[in-house]
């Protein structure tokens, strides 16, 4: 009899040890749509996520193999967005500063619309590096990388128009301080005829081996776009506001590219939507893209006043373009696996297998739309995308309905049983991953 208990308790013992180890993964994210353009994968799979990265993509991946499975049926399942032109240098207290109160912290606008990545694009230079690092960078859950500023002050008023704090020597060392958490320098905003902020930027990026990023101020003849773009940048800079139209981005006589934007491409220059407050114009973005002249990245230039404006989000500059006709698959590339490679992180927009678990999943809305420009005009459009799930390092970190979420039973949780609901993951007691 004592035997037979024991045998009992022995397969009782295994039988509980099997199920354990069957739970091979923190997550699985069942039956979704998957687009990941650099891994050319566009259909229904499975996505597991272990220990902060993408553990496995495949057709089908049980749900007893994960301590959490997730239905995605009818969604679409992408790498997390990254939105390489936002303004988050908040907390100074500056007035009318984007190194201020025109900033805004990132965790705020990231993570409900997808955005795992951002890169703040010049709101500080290499003298305010370190305290744009100290009050934002590290405090967010949000992946913040950053671009210099060629001003070493930054982006702030009075400052920005100053070429004796443009050097690009001392710009390029603070940038190599900080390999792969600066990515980039940028130039924005200058009003006068001169060269210096363009050619100290291309300095900068040089001496770095990173790119540069130009927002061009005003449209001055004695630097005219054709020159920038053909001779002062080089390929795999990034060239922002593309729809603005206020620089000669578009032919006047034709209506499409102007020849500046032609021989932009052409040499390898990066064209990204920066949409901004008041840098996109439906009267340039529907012609272009009509004449297949379509950005290589989706991003917001978000800030205290574009927000609340015709741009909104990521996901409603996303949804302008799908309205200009672009199908969802190349949408999701230029805010995924091609800002990644623009900023020259590889490892992110994707979900092979290793890289930093970062996912968004998306419900797409069919409906009756408006969408609008900087000029205040409305654009139709019939289709709106809404982030459902955003996971960051194999965290959930938002939910809109509860898709990860455990059913209510009609009783009062205990403090502990809350706290495991807000705090999520899978598995608290591991380390988080480092963003």
């Amino acid at each position: 009899m004592r035997n037979r208990f024991l045998f009992k308790s022995l397969l009782v013992l295994a039988s509980c040890v099997t199920a354990a180890n069957a739970q091979h993964y923190d997550l699985v994210l069942q039956h979704g749509h998957v687009i990941d353009p650099k891994n050319g994968i566009d259909g229904v799979m499975d996505i597991a996520v272990l220990d902060g990265k993408v553990a496995k993509v495949a057709k089908s991946i049980a749900a007893s193999e994960a301590v959490k499975a997730v239905d995605a049926t009818g969604l679409y399942v992408t790498p997390g967005l990254i939105d390489i032109h936002v303004h988050a240098y908040a907390g100074t207290g500056e007035r009318d500063s984007y190194a201020g109160d025109n900033s805004l912290y990132p965790d705020g606008f990231t993570f409900r619309v997808g955005v795992t990545t951002v890169v703040d694009a010049g709101s500080s230079g290499w003298r305010s590096f370190e305290d744009f690092k100290q009050r934002v960078i590290d405090r967010s859950n949000t992946r913040v990388l950053a671009m210099l500023n060629i001003v070493g002050a930054g982006m702030r008023p009075g400052f920005e128009q100053n070429l004796d704090d443009m050097d690009g020597e001392a710009t390029a060392k603070v940038a190599m301080k900080y390999p792969g958490l600066i990515v980039g320098i940028k130039s924005a905003h200058f009003e006068g005829p001169e060269w210096k902020p363009y050619e100290q930027a291309v300095r900068a990026g040089t001496i770095a081996k990173i790119p540069v990023m130009i927002d061009y101020g005003a449209n001055r003849t004695e630097r005219p776009l054709y020159d920038l773009l053909s001779k002062v940048l080089r390929p795999g800079d990034i060239y922002t506001h593309m729809y603005s139209g206020l620089r000669n981005e578009q032919d006047p006589k034709t209506g499409k590219a102007s020849a500046a934007l032609e021989i932009g491409r052409k040499r390898g220059i990066y064209f990204d939507v920066g949409h901004g407050g008041g840098s996109f114009n439906w009267t340039v973005a529907q012609p272009l893209v009509k004449q297949g002249f379509i950005p290589d990245s989706i991003s917001t230039d978000i800030h205290i006043t574009s927000m609340n404006a015709g741009m909104k989000d990521e996901l409603n500059v996303a949804d302008k373009m799908i309205a200009l006709g672009l199908p969802l698959q190349e949408v999701v590339k230029e805010m995924t696996s091609n800002p990644a490679k623009e900023i020259q992180h590889p490892e992110l927009g994707n979900l092979t297998e290793g890289s930093p678990a970062d996912i968004a999943v998306l419900r797409v809305d069919n409906g009756k739309f408006g969408f609008v420009d900087m000029n205040n005009t409305v654009f139709p459009g019939t289709k709106k995308l809404i982030c459902e799930l955003t996971i960051h390092n194999g965290k959930v970190v938002y939910d809109l309905n509860g898709l990860t979420a455990d059913p209510w039973n009609g009783k009062t949780v205990s403090p502990a049983e809350a706290k495991r609901f807000t705090t999520m993951h899978v598995r608290p007691e591991k380390p988080s991953v480092a963003h």
